[in-house]
């Protein structure tokens, strides 16, 4: 009966210990803190209208409390950081992809359409005979080189007067207190972060864009890191008719479409202003792709390319690791270990380097190649000659990789497979051609696909090596030796502006097509687990 009753009191005994004090005050401590992020960030991402993170913040609390204030759902409480963190770095941005890939997003289309008649509008001010001067003081109450920014101001002419502020959102009003004023400057606001010198260097392309309406007519802008001026706007918006008239000319300026997107147009329908403001264009993007008779044939140049760097790369690393290691896996061979020590060298020099040190050797002038070769080559700046060095540079980082994994699978398939070939009257090369190489491609077929992955993104040899180029004459879009994920870089960052919503599109298709490719890959590399 003891051991009985020793026995049931078993489980209650292991539940006690499940909700002992400190695991008690370790669920609070959690479920508390998680709330405190919550509540912190829900009002900010209400503010700021962030509402795909706003539903991410809401139900990862919603279930963090669901599945973490119960002694049940012992499973979940395993699989949960796994499923949040996966849900966080991959499928959120997969979604905020998508859904940028469906906006005018870039240069001039960021901000809503009242920040840009804001900044049209601030554009247009201009210093004029009258035009009072102020000693500024730049503060926020957020990051010091983002903003938002809030002009302090105080009267040049009147030092002793009020002290003004405001900012892009907030027309200039005299500050209700707080403010420490010395020598006819605010050194101090109540609430505020002052700016260095140094801070507003930093960040004065954005200070300078920066508009403080006045009124209809005029508006503060800086003239200096210590200095602003009142102008006048030679703009107003007329918010009941939606359009902007020049006081100059007497010119309307109406909402029309342009391409794809919205944009203040004179009367012969022409932009009159290069701001606009985020819009959702649906397709627009991806019929721009696929339709764009320039845009497509660079496409299909870097998709042609990406598949030759991308195979290419595998099939020459691969070739030589695999060369590499029979040579090396002979037991008749002295001194192996050293040997492959020395192979694995390039392994462990980091890749940015030696990207950066082989981009010296292909100087024209006096690279290393040339020297040794006795020729005069333009490797870098000839198409085809820039192809050869990606591909050659690629081979150096990556065939110690296929050396290790060829290695390793060698050493693993048995010896008496090898011994029946030799006693059936095979030779060497019949043996490895027809025994080894099979059962060696069972073992790293998936490594090979992964291999292709990496390579069919390696932005890092591409930007490093040859920037993408050489260039064609007027070319931005793409240069010669660029593959599909750098030509989506050059697109977002490049020098004829950034168009991020385009440059989602491009990379909404490269996901698809290397899903695709990845999925054919791997049925292939079933068949040959017939070979097994």
């Amino acid at each position: 009966m003891a051991e009985q009753q020793t026995t049931r009191r078993a489980p209650h005994a292991r539940a006690g210990r499940s909700t002992s004090v400190p695991a008690l005050i370790a669920k609070i401590g959690l479920l508390g803190t998680v709330l405190s992020v919550g509540i912190y960030l829900v009002p900010l991402l209400i503010r700021f209208e962030m509402w795909l993170w706003l539903a991410v913040v809401l139900v990862t609390v919603a279930a963090v409390f669901t599945i973490y204030s119960t002694r049940h759902l012992v499973p979940a409480k395993y699989l949960f950081p796994g499923s949040f963190f996966l849900c966080l770095l991959l499928i959120v941005p997969v979604l905020m992809t998508v859904n940028y890939s469906l906006t005018n997003f870039g240069d001039g289309t960021r901000g809503t359409k009242e920040a840009a008649i804001r900044s049209i509008v601030g554009n247009s001010v201009r210093l004029t005979e009258d035009s009072p001067t102020y000693a500024l003081t730049v503060a926020t109450h957020g990051d010091p080189e983002a903003g938002p920014f809030t002009f302090f101001l105080v009267d040049q002419a009147d030092p002793d007067g009020p002290v003004l502020h405001g900012s892009a959102d907030e027309p200039l009003a005299e500050h209700p207190g707080g403010a420490t004023v010395a020598d006819g400057r605010v050194t101090a606001v109540d609430g505020y972060t002052v700016l260095t010198p140094a801070q507003i260097n930093a960040a004065f392309a954005l200070i300078q864009e920066t508009t403080v309406a006045v009124d209809d007519t005029s508006a503060i802008k800086v003239q200096g890191v210590g200095t602003a001026f009142q102008g006048r706007a030679s703009l107003r918006y007329d918010e009941e008719t939606d359009t902007i008239v020049d006081l100059d000319t007497g010119a309307t300026y109406t909402v029309g479409t342009v391409g794809s997107s919205e944009y203040f147009v004179d009367a012969a329908g022409n932009r009159a202003f290069s701001q606009s403001w985020l819009q959702h264009i649906g397709l627009d993007n991806y019929q721009r792709l696929f339709t764009d008779g320039n845009i497509a044939k660079q496409f299909v140049d870097a998709l042609i390319w990406t598949l030759v760097f991308a195979f290419g790369s595998v099939l020459l690393t691969f070739t030589l690791g695999l060369f590499l290691a029979l040579t090396l896996n002979d037991p008749r061979l002295h001194l192996r270990r050293t040997m492959r020590s020395f192979l694995l060298l390039p392994y462990a020099v980091p890749g940015f380097i030696s990207i950066l040190i082989w981009s010296n050797f292909y100087n024209r002038d006096f690279g290393l190649i040339n020297e040794f070769l006795g020729t005069h080559l333009n490797w870098l700046g000839d198409p085809t000659l820039a192809k050869v060095a990606v591909l050659l540079t690629n081979l150096w980082l990556g065939f110690p990789y296929m050396f290790v994994v060829c290695t390793g699978a060698l050493q693993s398939i048995p010896e008496d497979v090898k011994e029946a070939a030799r006693i059936d009257g095979a030779n060497a090369l019949q043996s490895t051609v027809r025994i080894t190489t099979p059962l060696l491609l069972v073992a790293v077929a998936p490594l090979l696909v992964a291999s292709f992955a990496f390579n069919f993104n390696n932005f890092n040899m591409i930007q490093l090596l040859t920037q993408g180029g050489p260039f064609a004459p007027g070319e931005f879009t793409r240069g010669s030796t660029d593959i599909l994920i750098s030509m989506i870089y050059r697109i977002a960052f490049g020098g004829s502006g950034a168009d991020y919503g385009f440059a989602s599109a491009v990379s909404v298709a490269l996901f698809v097509l290397t899903g695709v490719l990845a999925a054919f890959q791997f049925r292939l590399t079933r068949r040959l687990e017939d070979i097994a």
